[in-house]
């Protein structure tokens, strides 16, 4: 088990707190408290003594009470070898604790000097030496389980009843209580990793104020605090006024640092705490951990008006409590998960049936049944618009108008980085981000699940909720004049106070970031089955795709053949016949070569269309106004033909294409401008590029005729026209679906907008995906 750091030990106080101090008009530092190094205080409490073994079993450190507990002073047992304190089998007995398959500490029973008093000792390592913890054995001796084992029979068999978990908080205090003689003994709950914390269960003596109900400020606990309690799972503190036996020496030779004792049983306490214990009138106390995955959820605290000690048997059956207890309120917590799944199954099934491989719409269209699975305000979606590639939030349920723009979106980018199908939750984002509560004070909670790593998710989200709590202290004046001088005084009197929580939501549960972790792994797995599916389709895609170019590629070459030999053909006819055909054979022969020449014409088109499909790009920056004027050098005269104004791409905008490619594109659809350039000036056509988004988008636009939005998909087919042939320029209609084809094959996409007399763009992407070109 490694130590707790002295940089874990460091912890900057919020702004609240600080704030909170000055309003306090004192001159104590709570930060020094909050970062006070509490497993370094290089003392031990006075009821028991230390030892500090080397890795040649000498004694190098000592605890300064040694001579009271041992009848050896520290001085003259440093440097001693411990086998003639504790004896040979001793010693091997300490070994042999330590090396048991029971984790880092053990407990065992040492006579010293060997024959002499029994003590009860406490094994662990500690920067690289064993340290051998002794307290007096209590007088009864033996411990005997056979009286000991029906009471705690009797409380597990509570525990295990209690069906919530107040329940279960209710019945651990009372029998706690019982076993250990305290005056008061509180189940206290955390709200949040480093939250304050209420007092849910109580059980106390009479005459005592009750605290029931109270909530305690997070300061009361700080963070090295609360780390030590995940690590040890009971802490005692036998009296307030204990006088604190030094370590002798003070340092370790090899770390030049107090002694680590953050797995001590006698490890000294704060004077910060232990003047907060004085002043709520408590001369002894002891705090059970309470840990939910290896966190601390609460804690069972345990107040004496007198100074109490505590055996070893009663401390290791306190802790068992503790364990079980961890254990039934992580059982009763996953039973509530359980009923709010079996709750939120109905809405879940109908989402997981109505999830479609397009996952945004199949979200747009379930926003209720989202809002069932989770209760909130508002259910929004941020995933990419189709036609800019941006991200954008669509309101998938409720009225998110009353949630600043603004603060949803700074919410997406200040969220840490979230795994698909990762969810992360907060019921107080002024906390997580002050800024979002500025933007947006309606805005207090959310509820994320991501379902890429590139920033599309799904947002819970809720409004605020006024919450008024009972405070045991002034929340905002958590250090004030005491009896000892300014310190922390949570309880001078009995008198509460009364506080409204601002900024937060109804807090997100357990159950609620389950289900949302269910749906979210039912979206990866529908994900999932689509790209397996998807992969399996593009390799025989590829394959037709290749057959397809194969067989145009032969049939147009063994097409072209006969057909020069038609067109000859006929040409010969008319020659050799010469004056002796009548008009109609020789209006005939001419159809006849006319055709050969349309069907070459289209042969051609549809050899290169299939060219497009074979053969490797060559991707580089090409400057997009260069090579609109390379284009203009062909189509150029067409457009002046038809008097169309031409608007150049701004210099310095770079496309990541294929030259020849891309001058393809540029030729094809600046001649379309020509071609259907509307019918009175002026006429127009413009080129350029939409930068806003992720993916720059390039547009050829012009004020043309434009097309019919039912048109608009059709003429992107090869060879269809929406004219005659001979009308507008003529053309096979190959044009659009050449651009089309090359776009894709550039792993874009196009698309167009367009109206009836209201003219045309063409927008295109040019973005390389994985294995294009």
């Amino acid at each position: 088990m490694t130590s707790l750091s002295d940089d874990d030990a460091l912890f900057r106080l919020d702004d609240r707190d600080l704030a909170a101090e000055r309003a306090a008009g004192t001159a104590f530092d709570l930060s020094q408290c909050v970062n006070e190094p509490i497993h370094r205080l290089g003392g031990i409490q006075s009821y028991g003594t230390l030892l500090a073994i080397d890795a040649a079993d000498v004694i190098a450190v000592a605890g300064s009470n040694s001579e009271r507990v041992l009848g050896r002073s520290a001085a003259g047992l440093v440097g001693t070898p411990a086998a003639e304190l504790i004896g040979s089998d001793g010693l091997a007995a300490v070994h042999d604790t330590l090396r048991a398959p029971t984790g880092d500490r053990g407990l065992l029973g040492l006579h010293i000097p060997p024959g002499g008093p029994e003590f009860d000792a406490t094994v662990y390592r500690s920067d690289g030496v064993l340290v051998i913890e002794l307290e007096p054995a209590a007088v009864e001796r033996p411990f005997q389980f056979a009286r000991f084992y029906p009471r705690l029979r009797s409380t597990l068999t509570r525990l295990q009843n209690a069906r919530t978990v107040l329940a279960a908080c209710a019945a651990a205090v009372t029998e706690i209580r019982a076993l250990t003689g305290y005056d008061r003994v509180v189940a206290y709950r955390f709200e949040g990793r480093d939250g304050p914390g209420e007092v849910i269960a109580e059980s106390v003596a009479d005459g005592l104020d009750p605290w029931q109900g109270l909530w305690f400020p997070a300061t009361d606990i700080p963070p090295q605090a609360r780390r030590l309690y995940e690590r040890n799972w009971i802490r005692v503190i036998q009296d307030v006024d204990d006088d604190t036996a030094v370590l002798v020496p003070p340092l370790l030779s090899d770390t030049g640092a107090p002694l680590d004792l953050s797995d001590s049983t006698l490890r000294t306490v704060s004077g910060f705490h232990l003047e907060y214990l004085r002043n709520i009138e408590v001369r002894s106390s002891m705090s059970v951990s309470l840990l939910r995955d290896g966190e601390l959820w609460g804690l069972i605290a345990c107040h004496g008006v007198e100074p109490r000690t505590l055996s070893p048997e009663v401390r290791t059956s306190c802790e068992f409590f503790g364990v079980m207890l961890s254990l039934q309120l992580a059982a009763l917590q996953d039973a509530e998960t359980s009923r709010a799944r079996q709750t939120a199954r109905k809405a879940l099934a109908q989402l997981v049936t109505a999830l479609d491989t397009d996952i945004g719409q199949s979200v747009r269209d379930n926003g209720a049944l989202l809002a069932q699975l989770v209760p909130a305000d508002a259910v929004v979606l941020r995933a990419a618009d189709m036609s800019t590639g941006e991200l954008a939030r669509t309101i998938a349920h409720g009225d998110a108008a009353e949630f600043d723009a603004t603060a949803l979106e700074t919410l997406w980018q200040r969220l840490p980085a979230l795994a698909p199908g990762q969810v992360w939750s907060s019921g107080c984002l002024g906390d997580h981000d002050p800024e979002l509560t500025a933007l947006s004070p309606a805005l207090s909670g959310a509820l994320v699940l991501a379902l890429d790593g590139a920033g599309t998710g799904i947002a819970w989200l809720r409004r605020e909720r006024r919450a008024a709590r009972t405070w045991a202290t002034d929340p905002a004046q958590p250090v004030r004049l005491g009896p000892r001088g300014e310190r922390l005084t949570p309880r001078g009197s009995s008198a509460v106070y009364q506080a409204v929580v601002r900024g937060c939501s109804v807090p997100w549960t357990a159950p609620d970031e389950a289900v949302v972790q269910e749906f979210g792994h039912a979206i990866t797995t529908v994900v999932l089955r689509h790209t397996a599916r998807l992969a399996a389709l593009n390799t025989e895609l590829r394959r037709v795709n290749h057959d397809l170019d194969t067989f145009a590629h032969a049939a147009a070459h063994e097409l072209k053949e006969p057909l020069r030999g038609i067109s000859n053909s006929a040409t010969f006819i008319g020659e050799d016949a010469g004056d002796s055909l009548d008009p109609t054979t020789v209006r005939r022969l001419g159809t006849i070569r006319t055709l050969a020449v349309r069907m070459d014409e289209l042969i051609n088109s549809l050899l290169h269309f299939a060219q497009l499909g074979q053969g490797e790009l060559r991707r580089e920056p090409v400057e997009l106004r260069a090579a609109t004027e390379r284009a203009l050098q062909i189509a150029g005269a067409r457009l002046e033909e038809q008097r169309v104004a031409i608007t150049l791409p701004e210099p310095g905008v770079t496309v990541p294409a294929d030259p020849d490619r891309l001058q393809e594109i540029l030729i094809n659809l600046l001649v379309n401008a020509a071609k259907y350039a509307a019918d009175e000036a002026p006429r127009t056509v413009e080129i350029g590029v939409r930068g806003d988004g992720r993916v720059p988008v390039y547009f050829v636009r012009d004020n043309g005729i434009g097309i019919p939005e039912d048109d608009q998909k059709e003429v992107l087919r090869l060879f269809r026209r929406l004219h005659p042939r001979e009308s507008r320029g003529g053309g096979h209609g190959a044009g659009l679906a050449i651009v089309d084809r090359i776009v894709e094959r550039h792993g874009g996409r196009l698309w167009l907008e367009s109206a009836p007399g209201a003219g045309t763009t063409v927008y295109f992407t040019l973005e390389a995906e994985p294995g294009a070109g």
